[in-house]
């Protein structure tokens, strides 16, 4: 391999680890957590101010599932499942190879519980009695253990040690010969032989996945390997409808029309944190003379124009990278709502409106219910960790034109997820300098993790059975990736000085370019350029606000 751009064709499709160039970041640290071997219940700590992911507490919690295999599983349901709800675009970030990083971290674990089966087959379903016996002290340790009470977690691994001891003088003082003395000193010893077995698999699938996470954020590694997108016969048809998901995901995060819910902001983009609007009575220039008819969508064109050139200053200095000026539609949705629709749309059409219903709608639906249009100019700045969206709306209501300029910020991924793997280890006193202390390493899976990977194993082949056993996590609606784990941009004062300062250059072109459209058509531009020199003085205030919380 040369470059990330290079396809490997064996088993699987070479997958890049990003789609576009400058958004890395996000879309890599989000792809990490399929790998991660954590506790489930951090991802908690990530929960944004516009979504709350929820933990399915367990029934037995020998079945429970850590960070990554709750997250791959979580993930690939609601975005590739059957019968699925509409995903919010993930912006600054690339969902399709997060959720392809998903696939590729279940399929690790899904050969290595093919492997753990087999073990617990041979070692456990034969010598059924010594496992049931070994798996209660385990889980009553592990029930134990989660006491908030330390002294309880001592007693359980007391326990577990009696029940060993008591074992092993069992094992020697069997009262039984023959064929059954056989089988119940390997009814005892079997389950710990199988147990070392499935500790050398685990280990090993432990290794793998801690590589490809650090990979993932080290900025190299390689692409998720998915041979499930890749027919291996004619008659395949899941590799068919794999296909087909990962497009429809690609269609939906390229969609003009996002929503707004209510002081939650526009889902993806973030909450509104400043709005500075020009309003005006439109005033013949000439007395004499009527003004030339115009439509709100010439103005709109004028100021997309113009808004694509932002990137070209007078001097030879660092300024605005080339930024993504689009025509959105926004839709009104509740605060609350649990799912989105995007009506007017399909799947055919790349989930977008534009051409004569989008002028449509930008010059009719302007009052009363209905969609919204407005023209946005975003950047995706810091390799994808921050996402600043300015947009600009134009109505005419009778003979006032308004101009509003809104501005939005999304900020990095919650510092969960950027976190690399860290090799385990424990600190002690040293034997002959008590006073000082030195670290030991210590194995990447623990006695108890692979007696949960073993426990599990055997049932991953029905997920249903597993999700209600072990409990699952429960994903925040409406969903997208990105605005669900990221946080506020204002505790970062670099990125937050980047938000700020957006603001009044392209405020300044907005009015530009509007007013150059009025004096074309005959408007006196008066009252416009005076307004528009006071709003110059307003975007300069340093502190953010939260534009879409009213006191009223």
């Amino acid at each position: 391999m040369v470059t990330a751009d290079v396809f490997d064709f064996s088993p699987g499709a070479q997958i890049p680890l990003s789609g576009s160039a400058g958004q890395k970041a996000a879309t890599q640290a989000l792809a990490s957590a399929a790998y991660r071997d954590s506790e489930v219940a951090k991802l908690l700590d990530a929960n944004s101010e516009w979504t709350v992911s929820e933990v399915k507490p367990p029934k037995i919690s020998l079945f429970e599932p850590n960070l990554g295999e709750a997250f791959s599983r979580a993930v690939q349901l609601r975005m590739l499942g059957g019968g699925r709800g509409q995903v919010i675009q993930s912006f600054g970030m690339e969902p399709q190879t997060v959720v392809e990083h998903c696939l590729a971290a279940n399929r690790i674990r899904k050969t290595r519980d093919a492997r753990l089966t087999a073990v617990m087959v041979i070692f456990g379903l034969l010598f059924l009695p010594g496992v049931l016996l070994w798996l209660g002290a385990f889980q009553l340790r592990r029930t134990i253990a989660g006491s908030k009470d330390k002294r309880m977690g001592a007693l359980g691994t007391l326990l577990l040690a009696a029940l060993a001891v008591v074992t092993l003088i069992f094992l020697i003082k069997l009262p039984f010969d023959g064929f059954l003395g056989l089988y119940l000193r390997g009814v005892i010893v079997a389950p710990v032989i199988g147990w070392y077995v499935a500790k050398q698999i685990s280990e090993r699938t432990a290794k793998n996945l801690r590589e490809a996470w650090d990979g993932l954020l080290s900025g190299g590694g390689i692409g998720a390997k998915v041979p499930e997108t890749v027919p291996n016969h004619p008659g395949q048809t899941s590799a068919e409808e794999l296909r087909k998901a990962l497009h429809k995901l690609t269609a939906e995060q390229h969609s003009n029309v996002v929503f707004y819910a209510g002081a939650k902001g526009i889902l993806g983009m973030g909450t509104r944190w400043g709005s500075w609007q020009l309003a005006e009575d439109l005033v013949s220039a000439d007395p004499g003379k009527e003004i030339d008819p115009f439509r709100s969508w010439d103005v709109i064109r004028a100021i997309h124009d113009q808004l694509r050139m932002l990137e070209r200053k007078p001097l030879h200095t660092g300024g605005f990278p080339t930024p993504s000026v689009r025509h959105w539609v926004v839709s009104a949705v509740g605060e609350g709502a649990k799912s989105v629709e995007r009506g007017g749309t399909s799947e055919e059409e790349g989930f977008q409106i534009k051409g004569v219903e989008l002028q449509r709608i930008c010059d009719e639906q302007q009052f009363d219910s209905g969609d919204r249009h407005y023209l946005g100019v975003q950047f995706v700045l810091w390799d994808g960790q921050l996402v600043i969206t300015l947009l600009i709306t134009v109505t005419l209501l009778h003979k006032t034109m308004r101009i509003e300029v809104t501005g939005h910020a999304l900020g990095p991924v919650h510092p969960l997820f950027t976190t690399k793997p860290s090799a385990p280890s424990k600190t002690v006193s040293k034997t002959f300098k008590f006073w000082e202390t030195k670290s030991i390493p210590l194995p990447l899976v623990d006695a108890k993790e692979v007696v949960r990977l073993a426990v599990r194993a055997p049932f991953t082949w029905y997920p249903p059975l597993l999700d209600y056993l072990g409990g699952k996590l429960a994903l925040p609606e409406p969903f997208g990736l990105r605005h669900a784990w990221a946080d506020k941009p204002w505790r970062h004062r670099f990125m937050a000085d980047d938000a700020l300062r957006t603001a009044t250059p392209v405020l300044r072109v907005v009015h530009e370019a509007a007013i150059g459209v009025l004096k074309h058509h005959g408007v006196d531009t008066e009252r416009f350029g005076n307004r528009s020199l006071a709003l110059s003085g307003q975007v300069q205030d340093v502190a953010p606000k939260k534009a879409d919380l009213y006191d009223a």
